[in-house]
């Protein structure tokens, strides 16, 4: 079972650094401890030192990782705030059936709303369910989410 973790990195900053990106090593653990055979795609611990990427780089891997998320069997997106990455990368797994769990207070917001599976509110939730064995279940009992119909 493949999990790509997804969640703000830059966000709305104005400088070129990265925000905090502990919640990625405390979802990863949780999943290591409770999910069996989980397998986790987790593009900043492939690419630590991203903001120091040339444009060639920084763009192929944005674009690859972006491509990756589709090739999950779950999508974790956390997002305290708007992340326009990891909107890209929910679009790519909602676009690829994949269950996708939004972590996040932006409940209104239609690129959350209209390809989350699920809309947790806090990382406290989301941890609370991968060690309570619901998203191992959700996992194993997995299928393909049918696409609505796109607007004209």
């Amino acid at each position: 079972m493949r999990i790509f973790i997804a969640g703000i990195m830059q966000g709305t900053r104005l400088d070129d650094q990265i925000d905090s990106q502990s919640y990625r090593e405390q979802i990863a653990a949780a999943l290591q401890t409770y999910v069996p055979d989980v397998s986790i795609l987790d593009p900043w611990a492939l690419n630590p030192n991203s903001v120091t990427y040339d444009e060639e780089r920084a763009r192929h891997t944005f674009l690859t990782m972006t491509r990756e998320a589709a090739k999950a069997d779950m999508l974790i997106a956390y997002l305290p705030q708007p992340s326009m990455g990891t909107a890209m990368e929910m679009w790519e797994a909602f676009n690829a059936g994949l269950y996708i769990i939004a972590v996040t207070p932006l409940v209104h917001h239609w690129a959350v709303r209209f390809t989350a599976s699920e809309i947790l509110p806090d990382l406290e939730t989301l941890l609370a369910d991968i060690e309570n064995g619901r998203i191992a279940y959700i996992l194993r009992q997995r299928k393909p989410v049918d696409a609505p119909p796109l607007a004209d």
